[in-house]
């Protein structure tokens, strides 16, 4: 994920920064609880595309 694109995007629900998790391809907002996929290598930046996070990933510190 480009750093750069990364810093202009926010979460469309909260307007919160996210986080890039490499591992499950996703972009994470911990104030919403929210995780958008990336897909091809764009993010879906969709409310209704995204994935609710459960408590545990919320709370977990970034990696």
């Amino acid at each position: 994920m480009d750093k750069e694109l990364l810093a202009m995007l926010v979460c469309p629900q909260s307007q919160a920064s996210l986080e890039y998790d490499r591992a499950a391809n996703e972009l994470k907002c911990r104030q919403s609880g929210l995780a958008y996929p990336i897909r091809d290598g764009i993010p879906v930046m969709l409310v209704e595309e995204a994935r609710v996070m459960d408590a545990d990933e919320v709370m977990a510190k970034p990696s």
